[in-house]
């Protein structure tokens, strides 16, 4: 198990160091051809050659490869790699640095995956169940049906129709029933509050969550159904174990690898913030926050926010791999 995971270790260095350098180029070669996005900071305005000096210089944009189009500028680069292994990841255009705006969107982020996360558990977890069980009959067909329903309805048309024909409505009708502090006024609200995060984003989360179990329910299904007349399940009914003891312990343990990779990706799909979601909710996450940097063209909060989900997410894959063992005694890493 050590060398499994120092190896997994090295292979995730590997893997962030090759991710920080492709960003780097990317948003290099953007500078070049796009022009110096420390003009971004001054808005409207029109800034002195030396107030565009002194913004550029502060945000490390005056090094003059920047203006040689296909340089890769490894200066720059070189200079960025020794800031992040020292923990600091910048400032954004105002001033703040970018681990604090991380500290305060993360949380969010976080309540809406665990909404998502319930979602899928619950939805796609018994519905995938279920379709395996009742493989053939009406029940799988109507089951694989809402599926592909659900995979021909995009997230952000399920999202704009909730907040604009159903939201405003039913709050509206709350608030003058029970109040505008009361849960249900609260739950339907057309956009994010921060005093009461919890509620705000469970019916965003239910409508991602809804979104994203179509293919978890099909990824159910097929998993446990390579377990159903496996020869451990048929051992087990030989015997005599009850059929819940069975479809529990020896079909839904051992189809739960696929389902443990899936909840990691949608962890780290969350925290990269369900733009869209987070956008169209006005929510204050990780998604909106991406959201409102790419809009103010932020250059500096663009890297560093997906620099920190980079690691976030080589962080949580070496966790699921090393959750695999649990779920599946057959796996073993020396």
């Amino acid at each position: 198990m050590g060398r499994y995971v120092l190896r997994r270790v090295l292979q995730g260095i590997l893997t962030l160091f090759l991710v920080i350098f492709l960003l780097h180029l990317l948003t290099t070669f953007a500078i070049q051809l796009n022009g110096n996005p420390a003009l971004a900071f001054f808005g409207d305005r029109v800034p002195t050659q030396a107030q565009l000096s002194a913004v550029s210089a502060r945000f490390g944009l005056d090094d003059p490869c920047y203006n040689q189009l296909g340089n890769p500028c490894f200066g720059p680069f070189v200079n960025r790699l020794k800031d992040y292994l020292s923990g600091d990841f910048g400032t954004n255009l105002r001033g703040r640095e970018i681990t604090s705006i991380v500290a305060t969107a993360a949380p969010n982020s976080f309540r809406l995956f665990l909404v998502v996360t319930a979602t899928w558990l619950v939805v796609g977890m018994f519905l995938g169940s279920t379709a395996a069980r009742r493989r053939g009959k009406v029940v799988d067909h109507g089951i694989r049906g809402f599926s592909v329903m659900i995979d021909a309805l995009p997230v952000f048309v399920m999202l704009l129709v909730y907040r604009y024909v159903i939201t405003v409505p039913v709050y509206t009708w709350a608030k003058k029933q029970f109040g505008s502090d009361s849960f249900i006024a609260l739950l339907f609200k057309p956009s994010f509050d921060s005093d009461h995060p919890m509620i705000t984003v469970i019916i965003p989360g239910i409508l991602l969550g809804l979104a994203g179990s179509a293919a978890f329910i099909r990824l159910v299904r097929a998993a446990q159904l390579e377990n159903y007349n496996s020869d451990h399940v048929r051992a087990a009914r030989s015997k005599g174990l009850s059929e819940r003891h069975v479809r529990v312990f020896h079909i839904v343990r051992n189809s739960s690898i696929p389902v443990a990779t899936a909840v990691g990706i949608v962890f780290t799909e969350a925290l990269a913030g369900a733009v869209i979601t987070e956008g169209v909710m006005n929510i204050y996450g990780m998604g909106g926050l991406l959201w409102n940097a790419v809009r103010d063209s932020d250059v500096s909060l663009i890297i560093g926010i997906v620099t920190l989900l980079a690691i976030v997410t080589i962080v949580v894959m070496i966790l699921v791999d090393l959750l695999y063992a649990a779920l599946d005694p057959r796996i073993r890493y020396e």
